[in-house]
């Protein structure tokens, strides 16, 4: 990685919390990525977009935004539409790929159009199902399934269904959090994330971490109010396996448009060993327990240079046009 000049990146804002129901995870990040900049030498500021107005970003003279809000508000094209109207460079995707990868289904969607795996689906549209529709969820997908909000991150309002007699339960719970509900396969098998960093124009994919939870339940609590999951970086796969989720991961997020950094979550079928892609987080989470400053240690990424290098590619969809 090329160093970054502390100075060349002006004045930074860090956006952190927001509205969305993944606000206390939004903090953690937030805050981790606030003191790392600082502790870098960078003239970064907290910015909750709950508590101020967006425009206040442009009075107050800010060069560029890194982005630590995950969820609704975000991380889906909504505050990154905001930033393009202030004129203000920010990180991670632009507008299009933020919203398409905020929605699980029409991510899968894309990926399929483009030939890249990823397990069989039943989508649950708010006003077009009824209670015969989610009994026979089931017979087409298969038991065990998963049932989760279409748009929301961090598992939250997932559920593993493992019998028939619960899927009324499971889609209510995630209906709480999303009007649109998707029912997935289950892939059973070994649960996995790889990172994609773009550097000096060209995206390259950061170590696969292997995640062994209790039970092999990966859930909001085990992600980051608990020590009981296992991250294994490396991850132990064979060589020519890891490598192929790293070319998988690449295509996937080149088929969405991403750009700047992103985090792809993966399965691999226990019995065939295919892989199979289960979303795009595009603003992925910068706490103790998160998973991408996990890989890039193992690639000799500090978490402060990590941060750096991100911050250095804020961009806009379109550059203003001079006054």
């Amino acid at each position: 990685m090329s160093a970054v000049s502390p100075a060349s990146l002006g004045k930074v804002v860090v956006l952190m919390g927001g509205q969305s129901a993944e606000r206390e995870i939004s903090l953690l990040s937030g805050r981790g990525v606030l003191k790392a900049l600082r502790s870098r030498g960078v003239d970064a500021h907290a910015f909750d977009p709950a508590q101020r107005p967006l425009i206040e970003l442009q009075s107050e003279g800010f060069a560029r935004c890194f982005i630590a809000l995950h969820g609704r508000f975000g991380e889906d094209g909504t505050v990154q539409g905001a930033l393009e109207l202030l004129g203000i460079p920010y990180t991670g995707s632009g507008v299009m790929a933020s919203s398409v990868a905020i929605d699980k289904v029409t991510t899968k969607r894309l990926w399929l159009a483009d030939g890249l795996p990823t397990p069989r689906y039943v989508l649950l549209k708010q006003g077009h199902f009824s209670a015969a529709d989610v009994a026979a969820v089931p017979a087409e997908l298969g038991l065990p399934l998963i049932v989760k909000p279409s748009r929301e991150g961090s598992s939250l309002g997932l559920t593993k269904v493992t019998q028939a007699a619960d899927m009324a339960e499971a889609v209510a719970r995630a209906a709480l959090l999303d009007a649109d509900v998707l029912c997935e396969q289950f892939i059973e098998g070994d649960e996995v994330t790889c990172p994609v960093l773009v550097e000096g124009g060209q995206a390259r994919a950061l170590p696969v971490v292997r995640i062994m939870a209790p039970d092999g339940n990966y859930d909001y609590q085990n992600k980051y109010f608990t020590d009981e999951v296992q991250y294994l970086v490396p991850s132990g796969l064979p060589p020519g396996e890891e490598a192929a989720i790293a070319q998988l991961v690449l295509k996937a997020f080149a088929s969405l448009g991403c750009r700047g950094w992103a985090r792809a979550d993966v399965m691999i079928d226990a019995a065939s060993r295919r892989p199979y892609l289960l979303e795009m987080n595009t603003s992925p989470g910068m706490t103790g327990h998160s998973l991408v400053p996990m890989s890039a240690r193992a690639q000799g990424l500090s978490y402060e240079e990590l941060c750096l290098a991100v911050l250095a590619n804020a961009s806009l969809d379109h550059e203003r046009p001079a006054p």
